[in-house]
């Protein structure tokens, strides 16, 4: 082992088999923490299993599930949703739901609405959706949006990890397959 304050040996650094890191990030992406657990790092595919998970459905959870949504029209430019997709598939309700909405012809949305994007007024007469739900879930829509960005956000350093390992690496292949450090020739 080095000792406190040296810089750590070849022979003191521990190998990681990344396995297929495409496959890793790919599955870190799908579902939280199953890119590390295909890797066998359990306990970080574990931890960011529920850390991910844990936070995206809190903040979906005190929104009333319509803080998810996906939204790309000329009232309702939802950027919010590029960093929740990075959850995965717990975001991808949200897609299926506006191409109901959005399409061609137009149907209505399933499950009640679930992460449904809100219906758009279509002149000052009617209703605006997305205005009675700020109204009526108050500063717990912001909160319940932040959280899920953040889940997402969390999401792609996980999936950044899976595919190039840990971050701090100081050893790389020469050529001839040995082990050499960074910044020796």
């Amino acid at each position: 082992m080095a000792k406190e304050g040296t810089a750590p040996r070849s022979d003191d650094l521990v190998e990681i088999d990344l396995r297929n890191a495409g496959l890793a990030a790919f599955l870190a992406w799908l579902w939280p923490g199953s890119g590390h657990l295909y890797q066998r790092r359990y306990a970080k595919g574990i931890l960011f299993m529920v850390v991910v998970l844990s936070m995206f459905f809190f903040g979906l959870a005190i929104g009333e599930g319509h803080v998810v949504y996906a939204s790309w029209t000329k009232t309702d430019k939802r950027w919010q949703f590029i960093c929740q997709l990075g959850a995965g598939l717990p975001a991808l309700p949200a897609l299926i739901q506006a191409k109901r909405v959005f399409g061609d012809p137009p149907r209505p949305p399933l499950l009640n609405g679930f992460m449904a994007p809100p219906e758009q007024p279509v002149s000052l007469e009617f209703e605006d959706e997305l205005a009675t739900w700020h109204e009526r879930l108050s500063y717990r829509f912001e909160l319940g949006t932040l959280y899920t960005m953040i889940a997402g956000l969390l999401n792609i350093l996980a999936i950044c990890d899976a595919y190039a390992g840990p971050f701090g690496s100081t050893e790389e292949k020469d050529r001839d397959g040995s082990k050499a450090k960074e910044g020796e020739a």
